[in-house]
């Protein structure tokens, strides 16, 4: 018991020291511009290399919430390895020190693939986290081992009768009872000096645990208000606005309030999923938009030279790839941007293109046929404006792509800074190399919004309702079956045009008992929801949204 106490006071030591360097990487990062978070550099460079499976596994667990879920992991581990370096210390003090200085030039190399960040800042900032973790783990170690009677490194063995001094402590050394046939040792402090105990130990720790964790969090803040770009409050206005069609929303007060997705998602309210962990900050004066690869001629546009160029104003339903079914990885939008054809046409497509790559400030990479971009039955778009608002920063401010009809990982680049004109067979984007397709509809799907799976309604008139999407062949219809009875047509809002969802209200007179409710839509194309159920990967989710529920 004695011994697996000893083992948890260094490995608390370890975690401590491990954990006040990483949190001093992160206050360094918040308070200079150019000084990489550690655990953002670690986090992306973990992105970039991850199995094909890993997107899909950690967003079907944790949603939106997957970037805070896969910091909180990597913490964890850090902390993990923070304690075993303590326990490694217990006898080689010089080893774990060591490694420590091994990870935080790990952390060094990771940073290096951010375009923001500058070298220099980025060494010296990894040498103090060094410094910082060296001097917590040599202080603490100490304290570790005189609460258990032993140093660090310095076995026990046999001491001849007499006197003899360890590190901050007298040793009286007994002879043994004539039965017991070996030495009895007891310890009593040298006048004046500390008493490193197990106390002083969770005293010292614990203090510079919590020091830690204002750091880490002082420093996140400032990283988040570092990167804030500003924003002017108004933004140029399309000839002609975006306007709902009358009847498009037939969401009533009840059916809102319980939860039916409203026709036009708020930017707060809209889902997010990139690869960004800390959305880029973009001086929207020095941004530029560059056309490059198989073009006539290279264009490269300002913000104000862009936003001078013709704008036009659309509703537009986008969704991610991730999305099960049923999800809510998904929103319909007013957009407002510059054609994207009036960007390419400057420069002239030439004819061997067929890849279209969006390129983001961050080196993130969307590649979309050529071919369905210069489609005159959609408008492709980059996107200045979001439901009347300045982009937001999270969802890729100054401009981003807008692409009906494609998932987001092919099409939707946020923090847009490059569209390179190029072939499938000479470039993949970023998600295909991990196993997603190269080329990506969105399919036809729809979701049960109320009642929630697992709800209790009174028996009678119940209302079932939700939203159905198949971005750009428009919804000409809904099916409701209870407890796989027939299907039922549901009542549709007006189509805003074929580029967006449609929400859908059905009537159900509720007998009591359990029951299951599923719902089927039918795109524009007249093609029928697919009832066979399919993972997201590697193109999109299939299957009916089925759930349960329990009248009474």
């Amino acid at each position: 018991m004695k011994r697996l106490g000893s083992r948890w006071r260094f490995a608390f030591a370890g975690a401590v020291a491990v954990g006040a360097a990483l949190a001093t990487g992160e206050l360094l990062a918040g308070l200079l511009p150019g000084v990489p978070s550690p655990l953002l550099a670690v986090a992306r460079f973990i992105v970039d290399i991850q199995p094909a499976g890993a997107k899909e596994l950690v967003v079907g667990l944790f949603g939106e919430a997957d970037k805070v879920a896969f910091q909180v992991f990597i913490v964890i581990i850090a902390l993990a390895v923070g304690a075993a370096l303590g326990l490694l210390a217990r006898s080689r003090l010089d080893i774990a020190t060591g490694v420590i200085a091994l990870f935080a030039g790990a952390g060094f190399i990771a940073s290096l693939r951010d375009p923001g960040v500058g070298a220099p800042l980025a060494a010296a900032a990894a040498a103090i986290q060094v410094v910082v973790g060296v001097a917590v783990l040599r202080r603490l170690v100490p304290l570790a081992a005189g609460a258990g009677g032993t140093r660090p490194g310095v076995g026990r063995t046999p001491v001849a009768a007499g006197s003899a001094t360890t590190a901050g402590t007298t040793v009286r050394v007994r002879p043994a009872a004539p039965s017991a046939g070996t030495a009895r040792r007891t310890a009593e402090p040298r006048s004046g000096m500390p008493d490193w105990s197990r106390r002083t130990l969770l005293q010292a720790g614990g203090a510079v645990a919590i020091g830690s964790v204002a750091a880490a969090t002082l420093g996140r803040f400032l990283l988040e208000k570092q990167r804030a770009p500003v924003v002017a409050g108004s933004i140029p206005q399309a000839p002609q606005s975006a306007s709902l069609p009358s009847g498009a929303d037939i969401a009533t007060t009840d059916l809102t309030t319980a939860g039916l997705s409203p026709i036009v998602v708020p930017n707060a309210s809209f889902y997010r999923i990139d690869t960004a962990f800390i959305p880029p900050a973009v001086d929207r004066d020095s941004w530029r938009l560059k056309v490059t690869g198989l073009v006539d001629r290279g264009v490269e546009l300002t913000y104000s030279e862009l936003i001078a160029l013709p704008l036009v104003e659309q509703f537009v339903t986008i969704a991610c790839v991730s999305n099960e079914v049923g999800g809510n990885l998904v929103g319909n939008a007013r957009w407002t941007g510059v054609p994207l054809r009036t960007v390419l046409e400057m420069a002239g497509v030439q004819g061997s293109a067929d890849q279209l790559v969006g390129k983001s400030v961050d080196g993130f990479t969307a590649g979309m046929p050529v071919e369905w971009v210069m489609d005159q039955s959609r408008l492709p778009m980059i996107a200045i404006a979001m439901n009347g608002e300045p982009l937001p920063r999270e969802h890729g401010y100054p401009a981003r792509l807008i692409i009906p009809g494609l998932y987001g990982y092919v099409s939707a680049t946020k923090w847009l800074t490059e569209l390179q004109l190029t072939r499938f067979d000479q470039f993949e984007g970023f998600w295909v190399p991990l196993g997603w397709a190269a080329k990506a509809p969105i399919l036809t799907q729809s979701r049960i919004d109320v009642p929630r799976s697992g709800a209790r309604v009174k028996a009678g008139d119940v209302p079932i309702a939700g939203v159905a999407w198949a971005p750009d062949r428009g919804i000409q219809g809904v099916e409701v079956r209870i407890d796989d009875g027939d299907w039922a047509p549901a009542k549709l809002s007006a189509p805003i045009s074929k580029s967006t969802w449609v929400q859908w209200l059905y009537a159900w007179n509720a007998t009591p008992g359990n029951h299951t409710i599923e719902v089927r839509a039918t795109d524009g194309a007249g093609e029928v929801q697919t009832e066979s159920r399919s993972a997201p990967a590697p193109d999109g989710a299939r299957g009916h949204h089925r759930i349960q529920v329990a009248a009474g």
